[in-house]
């Protein structure tokens, strides 16, 4: 499938579910598939088919000087290899070319719901559950305050509620099979974890993330949700206080994981999970507190980050865009720099100066 730079998420989920065939992409039907992708893209069927870039065969380009160029395998293979997880930094990708995946167009997937003071048992249980999960089950845990959807009884709304989310890529009679060791544990408070189209299941979603609210996050990535860790994350989900506020963990591995740490500029394919801690109100009022909380939880979570997804990165500095390459891929990240952009003309970015 060949796709252009504006094309949005939802769209091209539209265009390929016609057929019966998926690209691994984002969470948001919204977001820009030219950026998810160049970060690296995690989403619901990444364990399964892996990163975006992982389906990745070829990109045409235009570099700092107007030259018009293609990467891939074969063709100019070093700036293939920065495009895959650092591309937004050695020119303008006009065009994408991936390959695609049977998929659904029915899928297992959904939330299921439990209240939020039960986190650190739910989170417990998780963990284990997951440990044996294939690779066609990817899951996302969300901290929230139940919002007001037609889908969520009136009496649920407002609720501060933990949701373990999942989306299975086989058929859904097997899906049943794997989730079901979670939907007995303890008493859910509501399951919407069922066979629905994939394009319904991505797009869940989108009403929490519209444009012109306020918006701040901060976000590392994790080996293991080990006691502690899920200790902090169940006492901090507890001080959130804005409505909106909802914080998603990634389950990594699978696919993921068995591609090459050095085949591409993607750096963490062996951790366990990526938390993006969102604060989020619809106004001003009441973001800076909202902000504070989450400054402070990533910082309780600090004696355990691995590293940072460059997507969840906001500016932060020099220092964490390191961090979210590592030390070699970053040196070897600024040596191509030079090569492509030595005056760093693409540095409206998380940029990565030239050597």
């Amino acid at each position: 499938a060949r796709a252009q730079a504006g094309v949005l998420l939802g769209e091209l989920d539209r265009e390929t579910q016609a057929f019966g065939l998926a690209v691994p992409a984002g969470i948001v039907t919204h977001t820009g598939l030219a950026g998810l992708t160049l970060g690296g893209g995690i989403g619901w069927l990444m364990r399964k088919f892996g990163l975006t870039i992982d389906q990745l065969s070829s990109v045409d380009m235009v570099t700092a000087d107007g030259e018009f160029v293609k990467a891939n395998q074969k063709e100019n293979a070093d700036l293939f290899w920065g495009v895959c997880g650092a591309g937004g930094n050695f020119g303008i990708v006009t065009e994408f070319e991936f390959r695609l995946n049977r998929l659904g167009p029915t899928v297992l997937a959904g939330p299921i719901f439990w209240p939020m003071e039960q986190s650190a048992s739910v989170l417990r249980f998780y963990r284990d559950w997951i440990a044996e999960a294939p690779d066609e089950l990817t899951t996302i845990v969300v901290h929230r305050y139940a919002p007001p959807l037609a889908v969520i009884p009136p009496e649920l709304h407002g609720k501060p509620v933990v949701a373990v989310i999942c989306c299975y890529s086989g058929s859904p009679e097997e899906g049943e099979e794997v989730v079901r060791p979670m939907r007995q544990f303890g008493s859910p408070i509501l399951d919407l974890c069922f066979p629905k189209p994939f394009v319904a299941h991505q797009s869940m979603f989108d009403p929490s993330f519209p444009s012109g609210w306020w918006y701040y996050f901060r976000s590392c990535n994790l080996s293991a949700l080990s006691d502690n860790v899920i200790d902090i994350i169940a006492d901090n989900a507890m001080r959130m206080t804005s409505s909106l506020t909802a914080f998603p963990i990634f389950q990594l591995g699978g696919a993921v994981a068995r591609v090459g740490d050095a085949d591409t500029a993607f750096h963490g394919r062996g951790d366990g999970f990526t938390i993006n801690i969102n604060a989020t109100t619809e106004t001003a009022e009441g973001f800076a507190e909202e902000r504070e909380w989450s400054r402070n939880f990533w910082t309780a979570l600090k004696p355990y980050h691995t590293n940072v997804y460059v997507n969840f990165l906001m500016e932060e500095g020099e220092d964490r865009v390191r961090q979210a390459y590592g030390p070699r891929k970053y040196e070897r990240l600024k040596a191509l720099k030079q090569k492509y952009d030595p005056d760093n003309f693409f540095r409206l970015n998380q940029n990565i100066p030239p050597a």
